[in-house]
C-alpha cells in the first residue's frame, strides 16, 4: 500500500462531519486500504458525480474483480455516523456522503447475513428508493432474509437478522474534475466467507482464481438493471 492512500482514506475519515470530535473507544476499527481504483463507466470514461441519478441502483466491482458494491446518490448531504459496530465488536466510524452535495456513499452489495448478492442472473439485495409492503423506502433491503440497513447511516441494520453493517467503502472525491476513486473499506468484511461459499458459481463466471484477483487502476460502473436481468422486489 501506498502510503498517500492510506493518509488519503484516514483523512477522509477524519474529515466527516462529526467524527473528528468522536472519542477514540469509537474509532478502533481502522479502515482497510486497497489499491486506488477509479471509477468509470463502460466506454472507459470517468464517473462525474454531476451524473448520478437519485435513487437509482448503480454496480461496480471493488476491491476484487468479483465483489460488487452499490453505488448511491441519495440526494441529499450525509453526515458520518458513528458507534457502528462489527459483529465482533469492534466500533467504527464512517465518513458519510462525499461530492459536492455530499449524498454519494458506496457499500459492499454482500449482504452481511447469508451473504447475498448481485449476480449477471438475480439480485436479492438492492437499494430501495419506495416504501414497500416489507419496509420503509430510502433502504438497502435484502430480499433473501429480509436484512434491512440503512445507506445514509453507514449501512446500520434497521431490521432482520444480519448481525453487522455493510461494509462501507471508502471514496476519494476529485472537486476539480467531479470523479470518484474507491481506496479501501471500513467496517466488516465478509470477502474470506463469500469466496469460500461461492468458490465454484464464481469459477464458473470467471474463471479459476479471477473473482479474487484484485481490481485495477480502473472499475466500471454501470446501472443495475444493465448489470443483471432481475432484481426481486419484496
Amino acid at each position: 500500500m501506498q502510503r498517500r492512500q492510506f493518509l488519503s482514506a484516514c483523512a477522509a475519515i477524519a474529515g466527516a462531519s462529526g467524527v473528528g470530535a468522536m472519542n477514540g473507544e469509537w474509532t478502533s476499527a481502522t479502515p482497510r486500504v486497497y489499491s486506488r481504483s477509479r471509477l468509470i463507466d463502460h466506454f472507459g470514461e470517468p464517473i462525474k458525480v454531476a451524473g448520478l441519478a437519485t435513487r437509482t441502483n448503480y454496480v461496480f466491482q471493488y476491491p476484487f474483480a468479483g465483489t460488487p458494491c452499490f453505488l448511491l446518490n441519495l440526494g441529499r448531504p450525509l453526515a458520518g455516523a458513528d458507534k457502528l459496530l462489527r459483529a465482533d465488536g469492534a466500533p467504527y466510524a464512517w465518513s458519510g456522503g462525499v461530492g459536492r452535495q455530499r449524498s454519494i456513499v458506496a457499500y459492499s452489495a454482500i449482504c452481511a447475513h447469508k451473504l447475498a448478492y448481485p449476480t449477471r442472473e438475480v439480485s436479492f439485495i438492492r437499494y430501495q428508493p419506495e416504501r414497500s409492503p416489507t419496509s420503509d423506502g430510502n433502504v438497502i433491503h435484502c430480499c433473501a432474509d429480509h436484512s434491512v440497513y440503512d445507506p445514509s447511516a453507514g449501512a446500520r441494520v434497521l431490521s432482520g437478522p444480519a448481525p453487522q453493517p455493510l461494509a462501507a467503502i471508502l471514496l476519494d472525491y476529485d472537486a476539480e474534475h467531479d470523479e470518484l476513486a474507491a481506496l479501501g473499506t471500513v467496517g466488516a468484511e465478509q470477502f474470506d466467507a463469500f469466496f469460500s461459499k461461492y468458490d465454484f458459481k464464481l469459477t464458473l463466471e470467471y474463471g479459476r482464481g479471477r473473482a479474487h484477483a484484485p481490481v485495477g487502476a480502473t472499475t466500471v460502473v454501470r446501472e443495475m438493471t444493465q448489470y443483471c436481468r432481475q432484481t426481486v422486489q419484496c
